[in-house]
């Protein structure tokens, strides 16, 4: 189709051509002859070309095609958590490498019984991470959640249960400068007691054994703050059954701190209990009135001449019982005094008393037989019984 147009103006950019019914359309300078000035008459060819609508066609197709399989199909997966170790305070978390598709990170949380625990920086390519400051013997559950320009994903929630304080299967040793006898010793004992050792410092390393503070793994126990003990620790676990303090394991600690625990403590009891429980054990055996009763000296024994005269009393006669040897003339006492009415009332009220308490007392066949005896053979009946004896009178016993 050919058109003629009129130049009516012509600009450095846009030039005006008029229609042969007077109508305007700016066209582009640039695509007319150079030498084109205001009226001058062009023929313009205008014509549809059919193949490059068809190849333009075919690359907008196979754009979109591009772009539905690039940012419809792929979409960012939910991260998968599990546990690592777990230890009596501590548990190791780790998850396989985000997959982001075409979306964009936001951030990675993760999240404690519910609860956020904390973000974690994927600038590194972090993919596992260590909570401290758990309790002991109790669950817990964590998942993560994937925050991206594509929308939100979680992940499983797990839930791990720390360790008893019996349960050593969650120590991971990493050994550093010993002995080879040590180092042997070292791997039998942490053997026995099922925990794990691994010969580079790791973020499920627990404990840093050596007898020196020196070389590469040693410097990366201290930047991660990894306890460093002596290869005493691992013995004392395994004597005593249970996780002990590392306080009097460390490298410059005091022996005397390290506690011993229960299961020496019984097997020393057996040794020393005969050596401080001698006394106790030989005071059970003792009856109690024994026990309780003062140990009392002998009495002295008095002569006859440092004695004062005794003072005679009564004598009821009995049937059948015959009366007591005379007295030593050296030992006959003086005359008796005159005993004043006062006197005698008391010394009636006083055997009044006693008569009553023999009254009480089961009858036997020793009482029975002292029954009609005279005063004196009462009185040394009496001082068996550890009674104290009357003052100004004397038993035939003493005398």
């Amino acid at each position: 189709m050919l058109i003629s147009l009129t130049v009516g103006k012509v600009d450095a950019g846009v030039a005006v051509l008029l229609t042969e019914d007077k109508r305007l359309i700016e066209f582009p300078s640039i695509l007319l002859p150079p030498s084109i000035t205001s009226g001058s008459v062009v023929d313009i060819n205008v014509a549809r070309n059919t193949q490059s609508e068809i190849a333009a066609q075919k690359s907008f197709t196979a754009l979109q095609d591009s772009i539905l399989n690039t940012y419809g199909l792929a979409s960012p997966s939910p991260p998968v958590i599990r546990c690592r170790n777990a230890t009596q305070t501590s548990v190791v978390l780790e998850w396989d490498a985000i997959n982001l598709a075409t979306a964009d990170l936001r951030s990675l949380t993760l999240y404690r019984n519910g609860a956020k625990a904390g973000v974690i920086p994927q600038d590194k390519g972090i993919q596992a991470t260590k909570v401290s400051g758990l309790a002991v013997d109790t669950e817990y559950t964590f998942h993560l959640m994937l925050r991206t320009s594509a929308g939100q994903y979680s992940s499983e929630k797990l839930v791990v249960k720390t360790h008893k304080m019996t349960d050593l299967s969650g120590i991971t040793v990493t050994p550093g400068a010993l002995p080879a006898p040590l180092r042997e010793s070292l791997a039998g004992a942490v053997d026995r007691i099922g925990a794990k050792i691994a010969d580079t410092v790791r973020i499920d390393t627990t404990h840093f054994v050596c007898t020196e503070g020196r070389g590469h793994q040693w410097e990366r126990a201290v930047e991660m703050n990894i306890p460093i003990v002596r290869p005493e620790w691992v013995e004392g676990c395994e004597r005593e059954g249970r996780i002990v303090g590392v306080r009097g394991y460390y490298l410059d600690a005091d022996p005397k701190l390290r506690q011993v625990g229960q299961g020496v403590a019984m097997q020393q009891q057996p040794q020393q209990r005969p050596q401080h429980m001698q006394r106790n054990e030989s005071n059970q055996a003792m009856p109690i009135r024994q026990q309780q009763q003062p140990q009392q000296s002998p009495p002295a024994q008095v002569s006859n001449s440092q004695l004062p005269p005794p003072t005679p009393s009564p004598r009821p006669s009995t049937g059948g019982s015959e009366p007591p040897p005379p007295l030593p003339a050296k030992d006959t006492p003086a005359a008796p005094e005159p005993v004043s009415p006062d006197e005698e009332s008391d010394d009636a009220r006083q055997h009044g008393r006693a008569e009553g308490r023999e009254e009480d007392a089961p009858v036997s066949p020793i009482s029975d037989a002292t029954e009609g005896a005279p005063k004196e053979s009462r009185t040394a009946s009496t001082d068996e019984k550890e009674e104290p004896e009357t003052p100004g009178s004397f038993s035939t016993v003493q005398l």
